[in-house]
């Protein structure tokens, strides 16, 4: 497969969580939590023409993931570790992420870092209690259109009744430190990392700011582009397109381009090569020194990772 030369138009890999919902999959028997819209990592890839896009993308040009998550119960409290503790400790990669606020209920929000002062005595002595942990974490309502970066050693829980966009460092690292005291689909409390977790977080309190979140309200509000985060090994831009709306994308650091569409319908073009995707569909474009041109079909929303 030649695949400079294509759009690749990606069959995500689904799933099941234990605070999973049904947006994603409406006609599941079993809630999903997690639609891997773009992923080569070896927990869940991707597919194009039925094939794994592990076996089609070069690890090197593809360093992000991309997901759609969608929640019916809160999250664990969790935190993932940075490049230096993964690579000493796990021999992997770091996790740092990034949220797009897709749709969420009534007051209901996100968990992201630690209210002030919070120390790790103080963090430690909860756990070993077994106090609600997310009572230590400041909570942020949530709306459509928000926007949230989440740096490697920020403690953090996705509330319940929340759609998102996770873009993320291809690394399925997680240290979870407090579940809720639920059981996990097989019955059986989810397995905690308190130790390596202690190891990881951040504690200092300006690394635990609405300012380090890079906080944005309202991404969709208005038509054009927003640029959201440039992270080594992801850039994250947001569009809304008016109807019949052209746009050129160019690949950059020699990473291959990944288009989200969130709302609408997108033609894309390159090199006479076409594809249409609508709501809830997701595009690889592979490395080529061509401009990708994009059409609005109708109004529509998208991410762009590359």
């Amino acid at each position: 497969m030649n695949s400079s030369s294509l759009l690749l138009k990606l069959t995500p890999y689904l799933q099941e969580k234990v605070w999973g919902g049904f947006r994603l999959k409406p006609d599941h028997f079993t809630p999903i939590g997690e639609s891997w819209e773009i992923s080569i990592h070896p927990e869940g890839n991707s597919q194009v023409f039925g094939i794994n896009l592990s076996e089609v993308i070069n690890e090197n040009h593809l360093p992000y993931l991309v997901k759609i998550i969608d929640t019916t119960d809160n999250l664990s409290v969790q935190v993932h570790p940075g490049d230096e503790y993964a690579a000493r400790v796990e021999n992997s990669k770091g996790k740092t992420e990034c949220w797009a606020i897709l749709d969420a209920g009534v007051d209901q929000g996100i968990y992201l870092g630690l209210k002030d002062f919070v120390s790790k005595e103080d963090f430690k002595k909860a756990l070993e209690s077994g106090e609600n942990m997310s009572e230590l974490l400041k909570f942020y309502p949530v709306k459509r259109g928000d926007f949230f970066f989440v740096p490697a050693g920020t403690p953090h829980a996705i509330g319940k009744d929340v759609l998102l966009a996770e873009v993320q460092q291809s690394s399925g690292i997680t240290y979870r430190v407090w579940d809720w005291n639920r059981l996990g689909l097989d019955g059986k409390p989810r397995e905690l990392h308190i130790k390596k977790a202690l190891d990881v977080i951040n504690f200092e309190t300006s690394l635990n700011t609405p300012d380090n979140f890079k906080i944005r309200r309202g991404i969709f509000d208005q038509f054009g582009e927003v640029g959201l985060i440039n992270h080594p090994e992801f850039n994250l831009t947001s569009f809304k397109l008016k109807k019949n709306h052209e746009t050129n994308l160019a690949l950059r650091y020699n990473r291959v381009g990944g288009l989200v569409c969130l709302n609408g319908e997108l033609e894309i073009e390159r090199d006479g090569s076409t594809k249409i995707i609508s709501k809830m569909e997701s595009l690889l474009i592979p490395l080529d020194p061509s401009k990708v041109k994009i059409t609005s079909k109708e109004d529509s929303e998208f991410l762009w990772i590359c």
